[in-house]
């Protein structure tokens, strides 16, 4: 029994050092104008919250959530917020970075002459993803707490499932990025971005919309991360967190396996 298992034990301990070594490489490539882009990724995210949660929320006042917490408008935009710098985070580094990294510099080519794998590639390039998606929410967390946005104790719950929502979409655009063909396919995937971040219950709730829309914009990802976290920060049906988690996680791992297999087949081919 010792010798059956132990073997799986090696590969799995041998894979997660060589998928860590992919993450440290994108830490020990970090340029000083680099921490630019990071910085910029934050206040995005911020500046929404200050002139849409605050200034317009002056103006609409408090919401009643369908639980029937009553929070003011900028409780309520701000786990949008949280969940939407998650995904911004996720989706600059395994979309663009990663489609450069693949397509022009051919980095990958020589990582897979090493014993690296592409799914261990996948999973370091998710890794450091999460990371910088991680970075994002914990600031943006902290502002919450200060701006009495939430509680201490809600913001360290919330913290765990802001790095689901980040692992999440990291392995959606992981899988896109395999799929596009020229820089010029990045339009689209803006475009695609920008509209999950005005539909997914971010600046208005979903009952908000007509029924049938309604439904559409609950089937999403970032929705349903943003009724997570949204659950997390301001109060809400715990049970109802299940369902987010379990979504989130589905998605995650049907993502990360296509992105893996179809990185095997561009490299390999």
């Amino acid at each position: 029994m010792v010798a059956l298992v132990l073997p799986r034990l090696v590969d799995v301990s041998a894979a997660s050092r060589r998928s860590a070594s992919v993450a440290e490489r994108n830490v020990s490539a970090l340029k000083s104008i680099y921490w630019l882009l990071l910085v910029s990724g934050f206040l995005e995210p911020l500046l929404y919250l200050f002139s849409i949660g605050v200034g317009v929320g002056a103006l609409v006042g408090d919401l009643t959530l369908p639980g029937g917490t009553v929070v003011s408008y900028a409780a309520f935009v701000a786990p949008a917020m949280l969940a939407s710098s998650a995904m911004t985070g996720s989706f600059a580094e395994t979309t663009f970075n990663f489609f450069g990294k693949m397509k022009y510099m051919k980095l990958y080519d020589g990582v897979i002459a090493t014993p690296v794998q592409p799914f261990e590639i996948a999973l370091g390039e998710l890794a450091w993803a999460m990371l910088r998606g991680s970075a994002y929410s914990g600031a943006f967390l902290v502002v919450m707490v200060v701006m009495d946005l939430t509680t201490a104790a809600r913001a360290a719950v919330a913290f765990p499932a802001a790095v689901l929502v980040g692992f999440t979409f990291g392995a959606i655009g992981m899988t896109i990025a395999t799929f596009m063909r020229s820089w010029q396919d990045f339009d689209l995937l803006g475009s695609g971005q920008f509209v999950l971040f005005l539909f997914s219950g971010t600046f208005i709730p979903a009952q908000a919309y007509p029924t049938l829309l309604r439904w559409l914009v609950e089937v999403t990802p970032l929705y349903r991360a943003v009724h997570l976290i949204r659950g997390i920060t301001v109060g809400g049906s715990g049970w109802t967190w299940l369902l987010d988690i379990g979504y989130l996680l589905v998605v995650l791992a049907v993502g990360l396996f296509i992105a893996s297999r179809r990185m095997s087949r561009l490299l390999y081919q």
